[in-house]
């Protein structure tokens, strides 16, 4: 239990460290080609629970923004994920290595590019599954309870509920039931996630796939919702809202050139 210890020292759910100031004016990462989907991974034989409550705490820390904190956390994640079985450790210690030489600079300006500045790159779930529209406004009640249900108390002031890194480290520190549910109601958007991050050739894609080989086989019904997704995005309407519902901005900078409507992939 070593080295999940490490890592379940780091930090709580309900202590987030202060969002730093994040670089302005980033450029979003080019698309690469036509949008297919991804064969989707088979999960990761061998895997006990203390596994995957590893693999998850280490892609939370892996998918948080790299701030001063990010070399110790790398360090932990480093060391955690060391004795994993078979791919899942590939993957962690793939995205450690393409990063390895990346100031914290150079990695913080790709994070804002592709998770602020994509609309299929969001780390928020409901977002795929609500987009910009009243829906998510529940969706996001929905998350809060289901933290409330696992035992944890989440800070006014931090991230919002549905970050999927939040819901990861729940799912690592004991919620993992619950966090279970969450990650197979919003599978088809961590599959959308996961394969826009490779089609835009970020390291972070392989941190999704990690994630994704944790997760049981994917149920058909979940396929279909996946490639529509793919087809269509996110939703976008706001159904006759004359002002935002939520009290924070729902929408991304489209990309230039972007062939989808009211923002990138």
């Amino acid at each position: 239990m070593g080295r999940l210890a490490a890592l379940l020292g780091r930090r709580s759910p309900s202590t987030q460290p202060e969002a730093p100031r994040r670089p302005q004016s980033v450029e979003p990462v080019p698309s690469r080609g036509p949008r297919t989907p991804l064969p989707f991974l088979d999960p990761q034989e061998g895997l006990e629970a203390g596994d995957v409550a590893v693999v998850h705490l280490a892609a939370a820390l892996l998918l948080a923004y790299p701030d001063s904190g990010r070399s110790g956390r790398e360090a932990a994640v480093r060391a955690a994920v060391a004795s994993l079985p078979g791919q899942v450790r590939a993957d962690l210690e793939s995205f450690l290595a393409a990063t390895g030489e990346w100031d914290d600079a150079a990695l913080a300006a790709h994070y804002v590019a592709t998770f602020d500045l994509r609309r299929r790159c969001a780390l928020h779930l409901s977002f795929y599954s609500s987009g910009d529209t009243r829906r998510r406004g529940m969706a996001l009640v929905t998350f809060t309870e289901a933290f409330a249900a696992a035992g944890f108390e989440l800070d006014d002031d931090g991230e919002l509920p549905d970050h999927l890194p939040l819901v990861l480290e729940m799912s690592a520190r004991g919620g993992g039931e619950i966090a279970a549910v969450l990650l197979a109601a919003h599978r088809q958007g961590v599959e959308l996630l996961r394969s826009a991050l490779h089609q835009v050739g970020s390291p972070y894609a392989a941190v999704l796939d990690a994630v994704c080989r944790t997760l049981p086989e994917i149920p058909e019904e979940t396929i279909e919702r996946f490639l529509a997704l793919l087809s269509e995005g996110p939703p976008g309407e706001m159904v006759g809202l004359a002002a935002p519902l939520l009290p924070f901005p729902t929408t991304r900078p489209a990309d230039a050139g972007d062939p989808v409507p009211g923002g990138e992939s």
